[in-house]
């Protein structure tokens, strides 16, 4: 039982932990955030597996996070708030060439990363060239355009 435990403790105190670090590292990893999350995997597994290096327990702990996952995929279907919770959701960044500071600064996103999506997407080079640019869940930023007048 101390497996199943344990393994439940540390699945959600990662949630938790990604959830709360913002969106931009699902998308925008560099290679500092690669090694970060090497040492949080080899971390995890030693707090996981603490001296019981078993076969049974190594099989006991996949099994654990594999049902808690799934168990959330299934709470989130049922449930808006828990995905929105675990999730998030969208987030306009950017309105009418405006930045919304307060929700970059939220979510660690700068003017450089809405402008490298937009010359990435839409070819566009200024701010006043977007009608909107919203990040997704997913850590992209999605970009609309401003309507050409004519």
């Amino acid at each position: 039982m101390d497996t199943i435990i344990r393994g439940a403790i540390v699945y959600i105190f990662l949630l938790i932990i990604f959830r709360v670090s913002g969106k931009r590292t699902l998308y925008d990893a560099t290679v500092f955030d690669f090694v970060l999350l090497l040492i949080i995997a080899e971390t995890t597994q030693q707090a996981l597996l603490g001296d019981d290096f078993s076969l049974t327990n190594g099989l006991l702990l996949i099994m654990t996070l594999i049902v808690l996952d799934i168990f959330i995929s299934l709470l989130k279907q049922k449930f808006m708030p828990i995905e929105k919770l675990v999730d998030g959701g969208p987030l306009i960044i950017l309105d009418n060439g405006r930045l919304l500071r307060d929700r970059m600064r939220k979510e660690r996103v700068d003017e450089a990363d809405i402008l490298e999506s937009a010359r990435d997407l839409k070819g566009l080079q200024r701010l006043d060239q977007i009608k909107y640019a919203i990040l997704e869940k997913n850590g992209r930023i999605t970009i609309i355009p401003q309507e050409e007048e004519s």
